[in-house]
């Protein structure tokens, strides 16, 4: 990765945690639907980072999120459990010819049927650990379901906005 992109995924990192943290923190629809924007940045991290590292940004980045939202460590657990399987599940639905270097699984690079199923199942493991620890102990699951499927939804539906307007097709070179 050449020093341009290491300082394009830098900032990117600062624009996703700045947004989630100054705008997104209080945005939340119906009582039940949060949006958690930060997650993309994750998903659309290239597929050759490995996985030491990527465990390291995740977690330093729900860590960064955690303080300030008062949340004691689980944006931090359910990060670093998304960058743990993150990898796993992108060679899991490897398309027959392979990825091509250097290009970050996003839903202008990949289409929207791949990135489908590539995003919606990470972010919905994302969102189930994250509630899941959240409600511990109260013993509502129906209002932890309706949680994490509203919150899932939500998400994948604005991460797919800010691509679509601000993310452009990456090319092969």
């Amino acid at each position: 990765m050449t020093t341009v992109k290491i300082l394009r995924y830098s900032l990117s990192f600062f624009i996703y945690f700045l947004i989630q943290v100054f705008i997104l923190k209080d945005l939340v629809l119906f009582g039940y639907a949060f949006s958690f924007l930060y997650v993309f940045f994750l998903l659309n991290l290239p597929h050759e980072v490995p996985t030491i590292p990527l465990l390291l940004i995740g977690f330093f980045l729900g860590f960064l999120i955690d303080l300030f939202y008062d949340s004691m460590g689980i944006h931090a657990a359910s990060t670093v459990f998304l960058a743990f399987i993150r990898n796993s599940w992108i060679k899991m639905i490897m398309p027959t010819g392979g990825y091509d270097d250097n290009v970050p699984p996003t839903l202008l690079n990949m289409g929207i049927g791949w990135y489908i199923f590539y995003s919606l199942p990470l972010i919905l493991i994302h969102h189930f650990i994250f509630f899941y620890i959240d409600s511990l102990g109260t013993h509502l699951y129906l209002p932890l379901v309706i949680r994490v499927l509203s919150s899932m939804v939500f998400t994948f539906l604005l991460g797919s906005i800010v691509q679509a307007i601000f993310y452009k097709k990456e090319r092969v070179v």
